[in-house]
């Protein structure tokens, strides 16, 4: 009895509770990872509610090491965790594709097919006459959500491969455009949070 009870312990001591410390760490700064990128999204009514479960996880993984301040072989898993916790976090936050983006287009060639298209796949677009560098250029300019950057990626490498871009992150849009360049996260699909929020 007195071995099996050693090895149990031993067990829980060398894998169990390291695991649980890598683990535990992971979720915490996966969802500190998410968090922050909320916050610079302007989504602060569940910024709050992540940072609460953030924290509570973080707290139960640095009591244990607390404990086991002589033990190296525990640092290695917290320090584990942290680093495939941000990995994870970002690799969360690219599929939720949360937030709107403005992609800005220059092109030097006859940009009517690219237009047309991009019009056709209901995409909104501004389209300027500029002078380059190198001459006459055509700024496509065009707002959309996230998920559907490599959408218009794809449509400008189909129609016109040279053409230069760049995306940008874009916090805040304004009510008044359409349904399709909005994101997902508007105010008032947390209505139950506003409420919550002002003590109703």
């Amino acid at each position: 009895m007195g071995f099996i009870s050693l090895t149990s312990s031993e067990i829980f001591a060398w894998i169990i509770l390291p695991l649980l410390i890598f683990f535990a760490r992971v979720c915490d700064v996966s969802l500190g990872t998410i968090r922050i990128i909320f916050v610079s999204k302007g989504i602060k009514y569940l910024a709050p509610l992540i940072g609460f479960f953030e924290i509570l996880i973080w707290l139960l993984a640095i009591s244990q090491i607390m404990q086991n301040l002589t033990n190296v072989y525990y640092y290695i898993f917290y320090a584990g965790g942290f680093a495939i916790g941000n990995l994870i976090g970002i690799v969360i936050e690219e599929k939720l594709s949360i937030g709107t983006v403005g992609i800005r287009i220059i092109t030097r060639q006859d940009a009517v097919e690219l237009v047309n298209a991009l019009k056709k796949s209901k995409y909104g677009i501004t389209v300027v006459d500029a002078e380059g560098s190198k001459g006459k250029v055509k700024i496509i300019f065009t707002v959309i959500n996230r998920q559907n950057i490599q959408k218009v990626i794809n449509i400008v490498k189909q129609y016109n491969p040279k053409a230069f871009y760049h995306i940008e992150d874009i916090r805040y849009v304004s009510e008044t455009l359409p349904s399709y360049m909005k994101p997902w996260y508007r105010r008032d699909h947390f209505r139950f949070i506003n409420g919550w929020h002002k003590g109703k």
